[in-house]
């Protein structure tokens, strides 16, 4: 089949690798010119999210990056320590940059998958014989399927989704990020200051130890905004951190000239059915939650089930999509309630703050949330679709 995946972060570049391999003509677009060289660090825990990474040849590559995890030290205007998450706490089981884990997923892919960076999908049209395609660039093509594994904010799902099927919460917080030079002399642990409602953070860069990388977390009503617009978006990070102290003026002082930044609400979606005749949804686009999901490892193990069920239904897209959510939709929507991260960085009161703090210097608490995120990880049940190919690359 001819297949469009649109996305190349982590979801997109998963199922092109799988659908490459089985044969299929697989076109990845993104709309970023190159692949995004952000240095926010992802983790993969517990035995199905690695069982995933080992069948699709890629967990040694990942492991030789491992970043091995960064601990949280929460401090007071003065630098004195309040409470310490632990590496394990922060990293998962398999901590990588997001920047090296698009790259390897791109590696491994690439050969089987053609990539076209720096274009969108401007129009969608489907019909008996397939969906056409217009481009922004105005290319048109026809495919066979459609995958939106474009994230949280996803062209495939506002071009093809009624507004009424999809509900997009916004859970009362926005994050942003980007890189500063380490002046700061930051190394080991990420420093993180809070006040009522905001965090900021700020952690060597593992790949670059002359720069750091900033975290930002604030409690605010939905905003309005251009999504393209950088200039925007700093000028609402910088009001919203004004006043706060600490290191915080320093840090926005790297803002400006700042080449990438990550701003996002925290927000999360739900859609009434994941797929729509040919076209279908696959991680953030369709199940995500902004920060603080385990969104990475669903995206991953998406991926592996969107492409087995489709090999097992003989390419029969609609046995397959029906079968791909049937299998997904209640540990993914468990892992989405999960989502609580701006509540937990961020408390909105200084007793919030303290409560947490509190909370989490105890290593009861600490242990109890580590095994509810290592529950939710293995909530999925994870299919055999093993061919001999995908056996002996998982052995090697």
């Amino acid at each position: 089949m001819k297949v469009l995946v649109s996305g190349a972060s982590v979801a997109g570049p998963s199922v092109a690798l799988w659908l490459g391999r089985a044969g299929h003509d697989v076109t990845v677009v993104e709309i970023a010119p190159a692949l995004r060289q952000g240095g926010y660090a992802v983790d993969f825990r517990g035995e199905v999210n690695k069982e995933v990474l080992r069948k699709m040849g890629v967990l040694d590559d990942l492991r030789a990056l491992q970043t091995g995890g960064t601990a949280m030290r929460f401090v007071d205007e003065s630098g004195q320590q309040l409470m310490r998450l632990p590496i394990e706490f922060a990293g998962g089981e398999l901590e990588v940059l997001r920047a090296d884990l698009s790259r390897v997923l791109y590696e491994h892919s690439r050969d089987t998958a053609a990539y076209r960076f720096g274009d969108s999908i401007a129009s969608l049209r489907e019909h008996a014989g397939g969906v056409d395609v217009r481009f922004e660039s105005g290319l048109e093509e026809t495919y066979d399927l459609v995958i939106g594994a474009d994230g949280m904010h996803s062209v495939v799902r506002r071009l093809a989704w009624p507004a009424e099927r999809v509900t997009e919460r916004h859970l009362g917080y926005y994050v942003a990020g980007w890189e500063v030079p380490n002046t700061l002399g930051i190394t080991g642990d990420s420093l993180n200051y809070n006040v009522p409602g905001k965090l900021a953070s700020v952690g060597e860069d593992r790949r670059n130890p002359e720069l750091a990388q900033t975290l930002f977390v604030f409690k605010s009503p939905q905003l309005s905004y251009d999504r393209r617009d950088l200039d925007e978006q700093k000028a609402i990070v910088r009001e919203h951190f004004a006043e706060v102290g600490w290191h915080v003026p320093t840090l926005l002082d790297g803002l400006p000239t700042a080449t990438e930044l990550y701003f996002d609400s925290i927000s999360r979606v739900h859609v009434d059915r994941w797929s729509q005749g040919r076209l279908v949804l696959l991680g953030d686009a369709g199940y995500g939650a902004t920060f603080g999901a385990l969104g990475t490892g669903t995206a991953v193990v998406g991926a592996y089930v969107l492409a087995g069920e489709l090999a097992r239904a003989g390419n029969d897209h609609r046995i397959a999509f029906e079968q791909y959510e049937a299998r997904l939709r209640k540990a993914v929507s468990a892992t989405q309630d999960g989502s609580r991260s701006g509540q937990f960085l961020a408390p909105s009161t200084r007793f919030g703050i303290t409560a947490r703090n509190r909370m989490l210097d105890t290593r009861f608490f600490l242990n109890q949330m580590l095994k509810m995120a290592q529950k939710m990880s293995n909530l999925i049940e994870l299919p055999d679709y093993d061919s001999a190919e995908q056996r002996e690359l998982a052995q090697e």
